[in-house]
């Protein structure tokens, strides 16, 4: 037995809290991940320090928002000057590896939406003086990720350290058309492998109708679902051989769309026995009432990244094709899992599962996620089961956040934190007032005229969000209304409980302000 605990670290992509069985979810069937709440907390409020890939995993990583890390959003890499936990863990003798998903940095290429744009009549500043930061992380340091510069393994580039991780196994983007050191492998055992993903490669099937899925020809087994499993379990292998800790980061790109379930998972579901939310197609908000005659008008592309409305027979297809996709990961975490039992590790591992966000999946008549922070896509899942200190189904509603999961982590490690770290230890700090989930577009999207920038507060009652440059706010009671419809905002009768609000806010906001560098001198 070792003395100090390893750990493995599942987190998936694009995934609500509510879409678990431990969860409340009686559809969807997720047997191995409830065990894993069954034999530890589950917590009930956990909620995204961002609801956007890039900027919560760097959360993760760090302990800090985004606002103060710098990765905003999409875009904006994760600075290798910046601190992450895993590194600590490293330090103090862990081995550290991390399979499947990173996404600390940008892998698709694509030009940026912000630029410094020069001003006529003025003296434009050289290069390296047109940011805050000199170092403005575009160098290839940061274009490990890159899809386009993928010609061999990430590990073969990175020198044998990735923000702390010494063995990386990295799949880049999502669903069928997945990427990285993944596509790598899977072209090595089918040359022909280009040949059965995107939809123009699809399985014909009439049934489903709705964008972004298709029916994958790619085989279950040569599935990035498959291959995160598969290459996790080798690697835990490994590691039953040494003495010293590890901690593994087994990272599943689905549930993200496209949504392309392989094999007996794209029918497990179906979709006329799927349930669609209370609030589906109730929201009296502008921008959704915009997305909604864009739809209907047939403006809108609905094939990329941002939020887009659905009809309920699109809703319900797209959520039994998102159900198979959650059931193959959780088939495939069950054979880690008993990997795990078999190399004798599980009595000193603690398994913890989590996701980056969540996804609208037919709140409101919407899919994806970005700008608008209803419940389905800022509180996701967080579960915790640590065999040396078993708690047997227990449940904490205590406000949580993704910056919480590194204090815990190193205070379960026995490891000291970093100055500047904002979490906290879940097991043993009191819970805060409020949680704070920020979000900054780089992109106008449907709906809206500008890019947006939003600070969201969460309390135990209440849902406030404000927006810079807007005419409009939200305000939920989320006791009275779970279904975030009734926006009280604007209510008079409601005038006194927003200020109060505000003010909280603004307390948590001071006391998530940076406390870092430290300084080199007492005054």
């Amino acid at each position: 037995m070792t003395k100090r605990p390893n750990f493995l670290f599942i987190i998936t992509d694009q995934h609500r809290a509510d879409h678990l069985g431990c969860y409340g979810n009686r559809v969807v069937q997720t047997p191995n991940i409830d065990g894993i709440a069954a034999r530890g907390t589950r917590f009930e409020r956990f909620y995204v320090a961002n609801p956007i890939c890039m900027p919560n995993r760097a959360s993760i990583m760090t302990g800090r928002m985004c606002s103060v890390h710098g990765a905003r959003h999409n875009g904006i890499p994760l600075s290798r000057n910046h601190t992450t936990f895993v590194e600590l863990l490293r330090d103090a003798g862990y081995r550290t590896g991390l399979i499947g998903k990173s996404h600390l940095q940008s892998f698709t290429g694509l030009p940026a939406s912000n630029t410094f744009v020069p001003q006529p009549g003025k003296h434009v500043p050289a290069p390296h003086l047109r940011d805050a930061f000199k170092d403005n992380r575009h160098s290839e340091a940061y274009d490990l990720e890159h899809v386009g510069k993928w010609d061999k393994p990430l590990a073969d580039r990175a020198g044998g350290d990735f923000y702390g991780f010494e063995h990386v196994e990295v799949a880049a983007d999502h669903a069928d058309q997945a990427s990285g050191d993944y596509l790598l492998w899977a072209r090595g055992q089918r040359p022909d492998f280009d040949s059965l993903t995107g939809p123009e490669n699809a399985l014909p099937d009439d049934r489903i109708k709705a964008p972004q899925a298709w029916r994958t020809a790619v085989p279950e087994e040569l599935y990035s679902t498959s291959w995160v499993a598969d290459r996790s379990a080798a690697w835990l292998e490994q590691r039953a051989q040494e003495d010293a800790p590890f901690f593994l980061q087994m990272s599943f790109p689905d549930p993200h769309h496209p949504f392309t379930p392989p094999g007996r998972y794209w029918d497990m579901y179906d979709p006329d026995r799927i349930e669609l939310p209370p609030s589906f197609g109730k929201s009296a908000l502008k921008p959704v009432r915009a997305m909604r005659e864009a739809m209907e008008k047939g403006t809108d592309p609905r094939d990329n990244q941002s939020p887009f409305a659905v009809t309920e027979d699109e809703a319900r297809a797209i959520i039994a094709l998102t159900y198979g996709m959650i059931s193959m990961i959780d088939d495939a975490i069950g054979r880690v899992l008993d990997r795990l039992d078999a190399l004798g590790l599980a009595e000193d591992t603690v398994v913890i599962f989590t996701s980056d966000h969540g996804d609208y999946m037919g709140d409101h008549g919407l899919m994806l996620k970005l700008l608008l922070h209803y419940q389905g896509v800022v509180r996701v899942p967080f579960i915790w089961s640590d065999p040396q200190a078993p708690r047997q189904s227990q449940v904490s509603d205590d406000l949580s956040s993704s910056i919480d999961v590194a204090s815990t982590i190193l205070a379960r490690a026995g490891v000291q934190g970093f100055n500047g770290m904002q979490g906290r230890d879940l097991f043993g700090d009191p819970p805060p007032e409020a949680v704070i989930v920020e979000e900054d577009s780089q992109r106008v999207m449907t709906g809206f005229d500008r890019p947006q920038r939003v600070r969201t507060m969460i309390t135990e009652r209440y849902r406030m969000s404000l927006r810079h440059g807007e005419d409009w706010n939200e305000l939920y009671d989320l006791q009275a209304d779970p279904g975030e419809m009734h926006n009280l905002y604007d209510d008079e009768a409601h005038a006194a409980i927003r200020a109060r609000l505000t003010e909280t806010m603004l307390r948590r906001m001071v006391a998530l302000q940076d406390r870092a560098p430290l300084p080199a001198y007492r005054a």
